[in-house]
């Protein structure tokens, strides 16, 4: 049996969409032929453009929707206001770096309310959408984080554990029904915000563009390269698709082999 992957006819909800990993994941479903809705906190006349720019390039129905995902009823909001949500890509997340007796608490709650406990709201809405259509995909962007741990980063790394934990708790409420849960854990990956953390990196090291890249950037990423969001995209679509209808509860790591350390 030759598998392919045609999502014509469903509708992706991606959180926190409107660039970086959650924009690559957008574009590959919406080339799978899924519809699209993108999402993020704004509201800019650039966010919708996205969208048009989708539909215009694949012929998909995309648009934007506006929502905090800090906030929990704004998360459920935008997937009824979604109306249809075959496929939902929790993808929205935010950082923040400095040692466990200096780390905000405003901080912290930021990124648990947005990394974590938004992937509870909008899984709780859209789950009994999914069983009401006889399908469904969950698809939670954790990180190498979700797996392993990192100084410094206390409420990225207990969200992204978190997620990973969620994952598995929505993959065994939904195992007898034709809906799959997984988390992709990817490594570091070339978007724009990791772009333009690396002349800033370069003044603080005093390091060349390449040797910031290889020794700091990637110093846990074996592979030495950076993953892309279209690779993140392909595996989102890949997930959605027939031959992955037995995975289901478990990781995805994509970080060029940094947790086989």
């Amino acid at each position: 049996m030759a598998f392919t992957i045609d999502l014509a006819g469903k509708t992706a909800v991606i959180t926190g969409s409107n660039s970086g990993i959650g924009l690559g994941m957008a574009w590959e479903l919406a080339r799978a032929g899924a519809d699209i809705v993108l999402n993020s906190f704004t509201d800019n006349e650039e966010d919708h453009a996205i969208a048009d720019e989708i539909a215009k390039e694949t012929g998909v129905t995309a648009r934007y929707i506006q929502a905090d995902m800090s906030k929990g009823d704004q998360c459920r909001r935008l997937i009824t206001e979604a109306g249809r949500c075959d496929i939902l890509v929790n993808n929205a997340g935010i950082q923040h770096v400095a040692p466990i007796p200096d780390f905000p608490a405003n901080k912290w709650d930021a990124i648990i309310a947005i990394n974590m406990s938004s992937a509870f709201h909008t899984t709780a809405v859209a789950l009994p959408k999914m069983r009401m259509q006889g399908w469904g995909r969950v698809i939670n962007v954790a990180s190498a984080h979700g797996l392993t741990a990192s100084p410094y980063k206390s409420a990225y790394v207990a969200a992204k554990h978190g997620i990973v934990g969620l994952t598995k708790v929505t993959a065994l409420e939904t195992a007898e029904e034709p809906i799959t849960a997984n988390a992709i854990c990817p490594g570091y990956v070339l978007t724009p915000i990791v772009e333009k953390q690396i002349p800033d990196t370069m003044k603080e090291y005093d390091m060349s563009r390449e040797d910031v890249i290889q020794n700091v950037m990637l110093k846990r990423q074996p592979s030495k390269e950076f993953a892309t969001v279209e690779q993140m995209g392909g595996t989102a679509a890949f997930l959605c698709s027939d031959a992955a209808a037995q995975i289901t509860g478990t990781t995805i790591s994509v970080d060029g082999g940094w947790t086989a350390l």
